[in-house]
């Protein structure tokens, strides 16, 4: 059984996971190149929660470099995925091209050793171990690699398109098809003027409604 992380339940990476890549092919000799693409299927969480990202089991394309280095292997590559989303200006669903770079070094755990001064604290070599990644038997999982590197190529406020209108602040309606849509704007300064003069003009419509005594009697003579 193989976990998110790409590992069997024995703590260690398992080869058939496509995110895992083996290394053993270039030896240890330094400036030895391979090339590989690879189709994948995209983990679960794969972008930005809520906003945008890419379909879990969606199809990721990965042309990936792998290239010998005294510490370890560096790789190097690019992700091509379609990823789906909410325009933040109008709400409606939206679907755009990621292309995500990626580089990182996976070093072998045996140079690390060697590399570390003697004299070099503890503390402080745990804190390094946190940021860097190994290699595990000529192995390595790159799925944190590569989330990372697509979260940071898609955008944080998506649109459907850049000339987007978005949604009336006040009724919610469509401002793209609706584009002569506007509210009138009453300053609320005159708002108690405006009730006092729509009173007046209703109780001079009322005056003039009913005739003065005497009027018609006058009229008639």
């Amino acid at each position: 059984m193989i976990s998110k992380a790409g590992k069997a339940l024995n703590g260690h990476l398992d080869h058939r996971n496509p995110l895992v890549f083996d290394t053993h092919e270039l030896g240890r000799r330094p400036g030895a190149l391979k090339r590989l693409t690879r189709s994948v299927d995209a983990p679960k969480d794969f972008g930005i929660d809520g906003v945008v990202g890419v379909p879990e089991g969606a199809p990721v394309e990965l042309d990936v470099r792998l290239e010998s280095v005294m510490e370890g292997v560096l790789v190097t590559g690019t992700a091509r995925a379609s990823a789906e989303g909410e325009c933040v200006r109008c709400l409606e669903p939206l679907s755009l091209e990621v292309e995500a770079d990626f580089q990182e070094m996976f070093s072998y755990p045996d140079a690390d050793d060697r590399n570390r001064s003697k004299t070099a604290d503890p503390v402080d070599d745990a804190e390094d171990d946190e940021d860097r990644f190994f290699l595990e038997d000529g192995l390595f999982d790159l799925e944190s690699v590569l989330r990372d590197a697509v979260v940071l190529a898609l955008p944080m406020q998506p649109v459907c398109r850049e000339t987007c209108a978005g949604l009336c602040s006040e009724c919610g309606v469509g401002l793209d098809e609706n584009p002569g849509h506007h509210h009138e704007a009453l300053d609320i300064r005159w708002a108690a003027l405006q009730g006092l003069a729509e009173t007046v003009q209703d109780g001079e419509k009322d005056n003039m409604g009913g005739a003065e005594p005497g009027v018609d009697e006058k009229q008639e003579k």
